[in-house]
């Protein structure tokens, strides 16, 4: 068992029975505004991982509690998707959204709190992944790496450590150096910015999906995601061997 924390913020895909009957999202619009299949993913051999069941598109808990429409479409609860979809047919209104945030997105944060505090675990990591290319929201254009590592420019994580990461990744995966970046596109979300060096070290993790499904369908390819888990599983043994933690 590796001695980490691994959150999954956006593998969920659950709609709240607060707002079911609002939300005008299809099956397809929900699992696309999310991380596809990233439960399974990550499921690793770890001491503690997270795994969020309300879909981003409902409550994100990789945004700030503040973080609401109009000043933020994306924020922790969306007026739309990433990809430009409404999402409800009336906007919820400021008391549904405090009944969301009590209900789903800071019960998830006290958990963090809670594993941090494990003795066992040394570095905690938050998974996601990424679309092959970047949807209009993002903050880059065209084509993806296979990986991006995100350590909010160092105050998360130390560069070294980032880089060890890098390296297992490329090593295990057989990957040329620039297919794992740091920090391009994603150098970390709000739970990497607000955990990072509180007291341990945080790296955000994004996989490109076309390494474990077939982005433009939404499905999950069974044997390339079962690939990819066991070199995730054998990187981050690799990393642990070789860290300074």
């Amino acid at each position: 068992m590796l001695p980490c924390l691994i959150s999954v913020p956006h593998g969920g895909t659950k709609i709240p029975r607060e707002v079911r009957k609002l939300v005008i999202l299809s099956p397809r619009d929900i699992l696309e505004d999310g991380d596809p299949f990233t439960p399974e993913l990550y499921d690793l051999d770890v001491e503690s991982k997270l795994v969020m069941e309300i879909a981003r598109a409902i409550v994100d808990v990789n945004r700030a509690p503040d973080d609401t429409p109009p000043n933020n479409p994306d924020g922790v609860v969306k007026s739309e998707t990433a990809f430009g979809k409404k999402v409800y047919r009336e906007f919820p209104d400021r008391k549904l959204i405090e009944i969301l945030l009590n209900r789903y997105y800071f019960p998830f944060h006290r958990k963090i709190v809670k594993e941090l505090k494990r003795e066992n675990v040394l570095i905690a990591f938050d998974c996601h992944s990424m679309a092959p290319i970047a949807p209009k929201v993002a903050p880059d254009k065209g084509r993806r790496p296979s990986f991006c590592l995100g350590n909010y420019y160092g105050r998360a994580c130390s560069m070294e450590t980032t880089e060890t990461l890098r390296e297992c990744l490329t090593e295990v995966f057989e990957l040329p150096h620039e297919e794992v970046e740091i920090n391009e596109p994603f150098a970390g979300g709000y739970i990497t910015r607000t955990y990072g060096m509180n007291p341990k070290p945080w790296i955000q993790i994004e996989i490109n999906r076309d390494m474990y499904m077939n982005w433009e369908e939404l499905k999950k390819d069974e044997e390339k995601l079962e690939d990819v888990r066991k070199k995730l599983q054998m990187s981050l043994k690799l990393f642990f061997e070789r860290a300074s933690l």
